[in-house]
């Protein structure tokens, strides 16, 4: 998808926000929508369909957290990305806006080119969506190949039981997306068997070990992340 095809949905109260934000990233080449409350959000989303929306948390009428969550329950935005916009002293818990359903947060103030490289990142998987028809990844030069169950990285083939290839595929398949632990219990293990939270902390470790450290982070209280 090409960035004049991208659509970002901004949300903030205050006027100078969406003023400097939607400047920056329309310059880049996106299109920018914007709303000034959670319950505009929601009717722009719903007219719009944009791939992104950054919100921010604290607004009248209706917070960005139940915006969120009213968002995530549209059939035709289950795909879309949301991040929050918050300010650094706000009373903000990352646990709870994961829970409500974003992806990810960016504080503010924030300067410009760290704004555009947030929002690459995050848009990054959007491409790889687009591959999900696919049954080969090539993600930061790691080769995935699901049917054959096989990995190569820098030409080196490397080879995993099937629990740990499977969590890694759904890591993978959309890099810097938190999967929150009970998303990874149901997606990797399902209701075959009854396993702990223990058992996805072992094999991200495994994971670590054979690909690499810094690939896999660590969300406190909520999941894990695949970062390139």
């Amino acid at each position: 998808m090409k960035k004049k095809d991208i659509k970002i949905l901004l949300v903030d109260d205050e006027p100078d926000i969406l003023e400097i934000v939607g400047y920056n990233l329309s310059q880049e080449g996106y299109q920018i929508v914007t709303a000034v409350n959670g319950k505009e959000a929601i009717a722009k989303a719903k007219k719009e369909l944009p791939q992104l929306i950054i919100m921010d948390v604290m607004m009248p009428e209706m917070d960005g957290m139940e915006a969120c969550e009213n968002i995530r329950k549209i059939p035709e935005l289950s795909n879309v990305i949301i991040t929050f916009l918050t300010a650094r002293n706000e009373d903000y818990s990352q646990v709870a806006g994961f829970d409500a359903g974003a992806d990810d947060y960016i504080a503010k103030p924030i300067k410009p080119k760290l704004l555009v490289s947030k929002v690459k990142a995050l848009l990054r998987r959007l491409k790889q969506e687009e591959k999900q028809n696919s049954e080969t990844l090539n993600v930061g030069g790691i080769e995935i190949n699901r049917e054959e169950y096989k990995i190569v990285k820098d030409s080196i083939e490397i080879v995993l039981p099937r629990k740990e290839f499977e969590l890694f595929y759904l890591l993978a398949s959309k890099p810097g997306k938190v999967f929150k632990r009970e998303e990874i219990l149901d997606k990797v293990w399902g209701n075959d068997v009854v396993v702990g939270g223990r058992t996805i902390d072992v094999h991200i470790r495994k994971l670590r070990e054979k690909i690499g450290e810094d690939l896999f982070k660590t969300i406190k209280g909520v999941g894990y992340k695949f970062e390139v």
